[in-house]
C-alpha cells in the first residue's frame, strides 16, 4: 500500500504541547497470520516417500502427516523450474515464462523464463505485508543469463521479495562441494567432505540459526521459510552409513518393488482399493532382463537413493523440532511438497556414476565391469551418480512414466503433507480433492488473511490462476473447487477437467527428440473418477469425450501461452537459435584477478575450438604455487596453474581421465610476468583432441597433447574461479585450503580461433580489445 504523507499539524518547535503525533507502527500482517514454512525436495515420486506407502523412512512426513494432512492427488509440472516458479507465483508456469528449465529458455513468450513483473512472487506479498522472508537450498527460476556476478539480481531470491538467501543457482549442485551464495555473494563451504559437509546439513543449520534469529528479535513478526534441498535430486550423495542402511533391500529389483510399494498404499489408504497398478512401458526393461553381472551396480544406486531421501527427511526432522521446542510449530503453516516432479528418468537405462557422460555423449566407458568395479563410489565425493530408469518408475508407484511426462501422473503426481495444529482441526486425514501447486500460493494468502493484490510495487497483477485449499482443510467431502488444469513439458501434454483426463505422450525422457510429430501423437482418454491410476484407456469407447478434451486443451494452452509447442533439444541449447542473450560475445573475454563462481553461461564458449588463456601475475619471490584461472572440477574442466614454480595446465575429461602438460623450466622468481596457454584443437568434430604449448613472457617453455575433450557442458554446477578454485578440484593435488595463487593475478584473457604468432598480448592490444567491449 502507498505510504501516506502526514496531513495534521506540525508546530514550530516540538517543545510545543501541540508537537503529538501518532507513534510510529511497524508493518505486520492481519491479527492471526500465521508462520509459514514451505518444503520443496527434489525428483521425489509418489511413490518413494513411507508416508504415501513407500519403503524409505521419512518419520518427519510420517509425523506432520499424522496431526495434519495427506493429500494424494496434489500435481505439479512433470519439472523443477516450472514447478517452482508455478509454486512462488500461484499461476501457470508458461503464463509466467516458466515453459522449460532456464538453461533452454526461448523468445517464446511462454519459455523466456522471465518472470514477468505482473506475476508477483508470494514472498514479495508477504513481505510487503510485514513478513519476515527466507530461502535456503536450491533456486532454478534465475534466467541463465543472469547468473554472473554482475547480475542483475532482481530476478535473484533476494530481488524476488526474500530478505535472506543461502543455497545454490541452478539445477542442481555438487552436495560434498555445493556452488554456495549467500544472497549474491559466493560462499565456500566451512568444511571438506573428509571433515563431515554435506550440504543438507549445512543448509539446516543456516535456517535453524535464521528462524532462531528472526523469533528472538521479532517475536510477533510472523516468518514465511521456503525450504528446497537440492535432495534428491542428481547427484544422489549421502554419508555411506545413511546408504548402508538399505543394504540388501532392493535385491529383487523394480518390478518386484512397484507390486510392493502398491500394496502398501492400499494398505496405508492413499489409493483406493480399486486401483489398478498400471503395466511398466515398453521403453523401460523388466528387472529380469537386467544384466545379471551389472544387478549389484544398480541395486546400490538405489541403496544410495534410498538413504539420500531418508538423510533429507532427517534434517527437515531437524527444523521441524527447533520450531516445535521455540513454541511456533503450532502456529505454522507447513506443506511439506515431497517432490517437484516425478522420480527422473534422466540417468537413462543403466544409470551412470557420472551425469557428464550423458550430457557430453561419452558412450562406451560405463561397461558392466567399469560400473560394478566403481560402483562403491555411488554417493561419495568420487561419482556424480544417477539411477536407472527402472528405479525412477517404481519411485512413481503406481502410475505410468516419470519426471518430464507431464501427460501422466507418473510424471506429476507428488504427495503433499500439510500440518497446521492451530488452523486445522482435521489430524491424520487424506484429503482427495484435485489440487496442482498453483494452488499453494492463493492458499497462504488466504491463512494469512491477506486479498491477492491488485498491484505490487505499482505493477498491476495479472489474476492468480490457482484455487485456494483452504476450503479441504476441515472438510474432506467438499467439492473440489480446482476443475480445470492443462499439462504441457516437451510436448508431452494433456489436460484434467472435472474428473476426465485426455493425454498423450509425445517425447520419451532419456531421449534427446521425439519419434513422431504433434500431429501424429496418440491421445488416450480416462475417467480418474473411476480410474485411479490412468489404467483404463477409454479413448475408443468415448471419441466425443476425448475430441471435447483435446479442444479444451487448446483452449487453455493458447490462453496461458503454451503455444506453440517446442519439443526441440540441442536447437535449445543454442542461444543464438533458441533467441535467449548471450552475456559474453565476441571472441574475446577479459577477467579480473578476483572473480570467482562464473557460470559456464557466462564464460567465453572455447569449447570443440581453438583457443588461448593468457594472464598478468605477480609471481612471489620463494616461488609460485596455486590456481591462476580454471573452469569446471572433479568431473571435467581445466586448469591452469603453478605446481612447485612450473606453470602446468591440465585438462581433466569427464573425471575418467586428466591430461597434464608442465613446463619445462621453473617460473621466474618474483616480478609481473606473462602466462599464456595455447591449444590447437584437432578439428573433425566435437570432442576432439588438441595440442597445448605453454609459454612464459612469450617464450615457449613446454608442450604437449589432450586427446579428447568435453562437447557440450564441462559441468552443470561447477563455475570459472580466477586466482583459487572454488568447489571440486579439476587438478589432482589441490583442495580448496592450498589453491590459492600465492602471488597475484592481475587479469585472464580468453580467446578463440585467432592465431598469435608472437604468443604475447601487448597492452595495446588489451586497449583495442577493452575499448571495443564498451
Amino acid at each position: 500500500m502507498p505510504d501516506q504523507p502526514y496531513q495534521g499539524l506540525r508546530p514550530f518547535s516540538a517543545r510545543d504541547p501541540a508537537a503529538k503525533f501518532p507513534p510510529i507502527q511497524p508493518l505486520r500482517p492481519p491479527k492471526g497470520a500465521p508462520n509459514i514454512l514451505v518444503i520443496l525436495l527434489d525428483d521425489v515420486g509418489f511413490g518413494a516417500s513411507s508416508a504415501f506407502g513407500g519403503i524409505i523412512h521419512t518419520p518427519t512426513a510420517e509425523r506432520l502427516a499424522k496431526n495434519g494432512l495427506k493429500y494424494n492427488r496434489f500435481h505439479t509440472t512433470a519439472l523443477c523450474s516450472p514447478t517452482r516458479a508455478a509454486l512462488l507465483t500461484g499461476r501457470n508456469h508458461h503464463a509466467v515464462g516458466f515453459g522449460a528449465i532456464t538453461e533452454i529458455a526461448t523468445s517464446s513468450p511462454g519459455y523466456t523464463c522471465v518472470r514477468p513483473n505482473h506475476s508477483a512472487s508470494v514472498a514479495e506479498i508477504l513481505k510487503l505485508n510485514g513478513y519476515s522472508t527466507a530461502q535456503f537450498g536450491k533456486c532454478h527460476e534465475i534466467p541463465a543469463w543472469e547468473t554472473s556476478p554482475v547480475g542483475p539480481f532482481d530476478r535473484w531470491p533476494t530481488g524476488s521479495g526474500f530478505e535472506y538467501f543461502f543455497g545454490f543457482v541452478g539445477g542442481e549442485t555438487n552436495q560434498w562441494y555445493p556452488r554456495l551464495y549467500e544472497n549474491t555473494t559466493p560462499l565456500e563451504p566451512d568444511r571438506t567432505p573428509e571433515q563431515g559437509y554435506h550440504f543438507m546439513e549445512d543448509m539446516t543449520d543456516r535456517a535453524i540459526d535464521w528462524v532462531q534469529q528472526q523469533k528472538a528479535l521479532a517475536p510477533d513478526k510472523p516468518f514465511f521459510m521456503y525450504f528446497a534441498p537440492g535432495a534428491t535430486h542428481a547427484p544422489h550423495h549421502v554419508p555411506r552409513e545413511w546408504a548402508d542402511r538399505y543394504k540388501g533391500r532392493f535385491d529383487a529389483g523394480w518390478d518386484s518393488l512397484r507390486e510392493e510399494i502398491f500394496a502398501r498404499q492400499k494398505k496405508l489408504g492413499v489409493i483406493p482399493q480399486d486401483a489398478q497398478l498400471t503395466p511398466r512401458p515398453d521403453e523401460i526393461p523388466a528387472w529380469k532382463d537386467m544384466p545379471e553381472k551389472l544387478r549389484p551396480f544398480l541395486t546400490r544406486q538405489m541403496e544410495v537413493y534410498a538413504g539420500f531421501l531418508e538423510y533429507a527427511d532427517h534434517h527437515v526432522g531437524r527444523l521441524i523440532e527447533v520450531l516445535e521446542k521455540m513454541g511456533a510449530l503450532d502456529d505454522t503453516l507447513v506443506y511439506y511438497i515431497i517432490g517437484d516432479n516425478g522420480a527422473s528418468a534422466e540417468g537413462t537405462v543403466n544409470g551412470t556414476l557420472n551425469e557428464g557422460f550423458l550430457f557430453n555423449g561419452i558412450v562406451g566407458v560405463e561397461t558392466p565391469e567399469y560400473l560394478v568395479e566403481n560402483m562403491h563410489k555411488l554417493g561419495t565425493p568420487e561419482a556424480f551418480n544417477h539411477y536407472a530408469v527402472g528405479w525412477a518408475h517404481a519411485m512413481d508407484t503406481p502410475y505410468q512414466w516419470t519426471k518430464q511426462v507431464a501427460s501422466h501422473y507418473g510424471g506429476t503426481r507428488n504427495g503433499c503433507v500439510v500440518h497446521w495444529p492451530n488452523g486445522i482441526r482435521a489430524r491424520g486425514e487424506v484429503r482427495e480433492q484435485f489440487t496442482h501447486v498453483i494452488d499453494v500460493t492463493p492458499t497462504l494468502l488466504e491463512a494469512a488473511y491477506l486479498p491477492q493484490p491488485v498491484l505490487v510495487n505499482g505493477v498491476q497483477q495479472t489474476p492468480m490462476h490457482g484455487v485456494s485449499m483452504l476450503y479441504s482443510f476441515d472438510d474432506a467431502k467438499a467439492p473440489e473447487r480446482h476443475e480445470t488444469q492443462y499439462f504441457e513439458m516437451f510436448g508431452n501434454r494433456g489436460i484434467y477437467h472435472q474428473g476426465w483426463t485426455a493425454v498423450t505422450k509425445h517425447r520419451t525422457p532419456w531421449m534427446f527428440e521425439s519419434e513422431v510429430s504433434f500431429e501424429n501423437d496418440v491421445w488416450e482418454l480416462y475417467d480418474t473418477t473411476k480410474d485411479w491410476t490412468q489404467a483404463r484407456n477409454l479413448a475408443a469407447e468415448h471419441p466425443e469425450k476425448l475430441r471435447e478434451l483435446q479442444q479444451l486443451f487448446l483452449i487453455e494452452a493458447a490462453k496461458y501461452y503454451v503455444l506453440p509447442l517446442d519439443d526441440r533439444s540441442v536447437e535449445r541449447f543454442n542461444s543464438e537459435l533458441a533467441g535467449r542473450p548471450e552475456l559474453i560475445r565476441g571472441d574475446s573475454q577479459i577477467l579480473s584477478g578476483t572473480m570467482t563462481r562464473i557460470s559456464e553461461n557466462s564464460m567465453l564458449n572455447i569449447k570443440n575450438k581453438s583457443h588461448s588463456v593468457t594472464a598478468e601475475v605477480e609471481l612471489p619471490e620463494g616461488g609460485a604455487h596455486g590456481v591462476i584461472i580454471t573452469q569446471g572440477g572433479h568431473f571435467g574442466g581445466w586448469c591452469l596453474y603453478a605446481y612447485k614454480n612450473r606453470l602446468t595446465y591440465c585438462y581433466n575429461y569427464a573425471g575418467l581421465r586428466r591430461f597434464y602438460i608442465e613446463a619445462g623450466r621453473v617460473l621466474p622468481r618474483g616480478g609481473t610476468h606473462q602466462v599464456r596457454m595455447e591449444f590447437a584443437y584437432d578439428g573433425g568434430g566435437v570432442g576432439k583432441g588438441g595440442s597445448v604449448s605453454l609459454y612464459v613472457d612469450g617464450k615457449k617453455v613446454g608442450g604437449g597433447r589432450v586427446d579428447e575433450t568435453m562437447a557440450n557442458t564441462l559441468s552443470m554446477e561447477e563455475t570459472a574461479d580466477v586466482g583459487r578454485e572454488m568447489g571440486s578440484p579439476v587438478a589432482e593435488g589441490f583442495t580448496n585450503g592450498d589453491s590459492v595463487f600465492n602471488g597475484r593475478v592481475r587479469w585472464v584473457q580468453l580467446d578463440k580461433g585467432k592465431k598469435d604468432f608472437d604468443h604475447f598480448i601487448s597492452p595495446e592490444e588489451r586497449l583495442r580489445l577493452a575499448m571495443a567491449r564498451q
